[in-house]
């Protein structure tokens, strides 16, 4: 056996950048995916990917292993959102400062690029590798292989593998494993947007487009070819608009023609696009602990999340990285010790911004259109013009800093209430420029003492 040979489950994002990481350390590296090659037998993931956004947590990972340059070209800044309402009008709302933005690109361009780096630098890959089992007591990986069933003895095993992983599954069969999974009561669906005639965007490139509705939500961002991959999130049944209910063209136009017309006008595939696509569904999953012997589950093998923070790629490049320090810090001559000051540091942090993901969801799809949030928007970012060090707006801290989610998420949590306070004098609207923006800090500042 090759020293420090490292199995890795999973060739998704997650897997592939950890294995440039490891193979950066000098380590050797094997992964293995239950899919097909995607340059040897061509398939399509249409239908199945939400875009991705990249933020500082991701872009900083992307650094490290000497990345951020290739990955750019496939990537288009947001700087806001752009909300529609039903009339057809669109309001901006800035992410953070000028010049913040997160990056939306595509996951099968993007998964591709990680997969030739982790190649290049000397990883072994394995397509159509399905892991159907792991035996921790003989530290052995069943893997189900074109060629029949076979068995690996590796040193260390990573379960990059989602949120299905099968790392995970061998792992409930323990005892004392604790596991909990939520489904919401939404599903998506993926649509396009595609170029105009004269092959320009249809809409503003530089922005997430969201069109809020309550109970539901169309969300829409930008692709290198001037098209938009949208995503429809809609409850799956029990509600006026909802999945259950889109049963034919008709069903469908209706819905489109009244809450997403501006959408509807720029969607020729749309019906198409509809009945072919699957209706996926979302799950939040939570675990612990996360290691089993001389095996580790990585980003959403361990915390799935949904994807209202646009975090859960940016939150698994950050394990990755974290991870990467630890084995720099601490050597590769004890995995378990490195294993377990991995878990324990990042725990809290994966359960702050999933639960963030789970109630911004409600945000998106609800309070954004609403006059009030738009108005307490502009005093957080007032706030933070004034006292950049004092008050730091909670998406800013997420989204555009390396703070720990936790640590986040309990600013954030100071910041709510003093917001609520402020916002719930009945003269806001017309004195919000004149308050006392001081004392709103004195306030945070007692907040925090206590």
């Amino acid at each position: 056996m090759k020293k420090n040979e490292i199995t890795i489950l999973g060739a998704g994002l997650i897997g592939s950048l950890m294995a440039i990481y490891f193979r950066r350390q000098g380590l050797e590296v094997s992964m293995y995916d239950k899919r097909p090659d995607k340059r040897k037998n061509p398939y399509s993931e249409a239908g199945r990917s939400i875009n991705m956004a990249l933020s500082h947590r991701g872009w900083k990972s992307l650094e490290q292993v000497g990345l951020k340059d290739k990955v750019m070209p496939f990537a288009i800044p947001m700087y806001g959102r752009r909300i529609h309402d039903e009339h057809g009008g669109t309001t901006f709302v800035p992410y953070g400062k000028a010049d913040q933005a997160i990056y939306s690109i595509s996951r099968g361009n993007f998964n591709q690029l990680l997969v030739e780096e982790a190649e290049r630098l000397g990883a072994e890959i394995h397509f159509e590798h399905k892991c159907v089992d792991v035996n921790f007591r003989s530290n052995e990986v069943i893997l189900d292989t074109p060629e029949g069933e076979k068995t690996l003895t590796p040193n260390v095993v990573i379960g990059a593998d989602g949120a299905y992983s099968a790392l995970r599954l061998s792992m409930q069969k323990q005892i004392r494993f604790n596991y909990r999974q939520e489904y919401i009561s939404h599903g998506y669906k993926e649509l396009t947007i595609p170029a105009t005639a004269s092959g320009e965007f249809a809409m503003d490139p530089n922005a997430l487009h969201i069109w809020p509705r309550g109970k539901f939500m169309l969300i829409a961002l930008p692709n290198p070819d001037k098209s938009f991959t949208c995503t429809l999130f809609l409850p799956f049944e029990g509600t006026k608009v909802c999945f259950e209910k889109i049963q034919d063209e008709k069903d469908l136009e209706s819905v489109f023609r009244a809450y997403f017309d501006d959408a509807y006008q720029v969607m020729p595939d749309l019906k198409t696009e509809f009945f072919k696509n699957p209706t996926a569904a979302l799950v939040n999953i939570e675990c612990y602990p996360w290691v089993q012997g001389n095996a580790l589950l990585l980003g959403d093998a361990s915390h799935a999340m949904v994807p209202f923070y646009g975090q859960g790629m940016n939150c698994g490049f950050e394990d990755c990285s974290i991870l990467n320090g630890l084995i720099e810090k601490l050597g590769t001559n004890s995995w378990d010790l490195v294993f377990e000051k991995f878990q324990k540091k990042r725990k809290p942090d994966t359960d702050a911004i999933c639960q963030l993901a789970m109630e911004n969801f409600i945000e998106m799809r609800d309070s954004v259109s609403s006059p009030k949030f738009l108005l307490r928007k502009k005093i957080e970012a007032k706030l933070h013009e004034l006292y950049p060090k004092e008050w730091i707006p909670l998406y800013t801290m997420v989204t555009f800093t390396d703070m720990s989610y936790a640590e986040a998420y309990a600013q954030g949590k100071l910041q709510e209430a003093i917001m609520n306070k402020v916002m719930a004098s009945p003269l806001i609207t017309e004195n919000w420029d004149k308050l006392d923006y001081e004392d709103i800090i004195n306030q945070m500042e007692t907040a925090k003492a206590v």
